[in-house]
């Protein structure tokens, strides 16, 4: 945990990995976690049975995928998926995302498979 009095860069951040669909932890909050991930391409359809999901843009574009119709996001722009609904992030170009979730989420939900990340402390 970092615990000195300076801020976090996301810019620097994000430089510090290429890898796309693996979260990296950067900070706590309570018993949450700022993740931060690259994302390229078309992920899983899954859920989280026990919490919401948050996905904030920082750079690109992407659709959260819901069963009901697309949600597309720019930078600037976040959406709530709410617990136990079926959704799959894509990106058609490489994107940016901040996450905000409680401890021990796993990126793949109730799905797992390849895609299951483990996740990268870089706070």
């Amino acid at each position: 945990m970092n615990s000195s009095a300076t801020a976090v860069s996301l810019r620097e951040k994000f430089g510090q990995f290429t890898e796309h669909w693996s979260p990296k932890k950067i900070a706590a909050l309570n018993d949450y976690e700022i993740k931060i991930v690259k994302i390229k391409g078309e992920f899983v359809w899954h859920s989280h049975t026990d919490t919401d999901e948050m996905f904030l843009v920082t750079k690109g574009q992407i659709r959260i995928q819901l069963r009901n119709g697309d949600v597309p996001l720019g930078p600037g722009e976040l959406f709530v998926v709410p617990r136990g609904v079926e959704h799959c992030p894509i990106a058609d170009d490489e994107a940016e995302v901040m996450l905000i979730e409680p401890v021990g989420v796993v990126n793949t939900g109730n799905v797992g498979g390849a895609r299951t990340a483990v996740l990268e402390d870089f706070s």
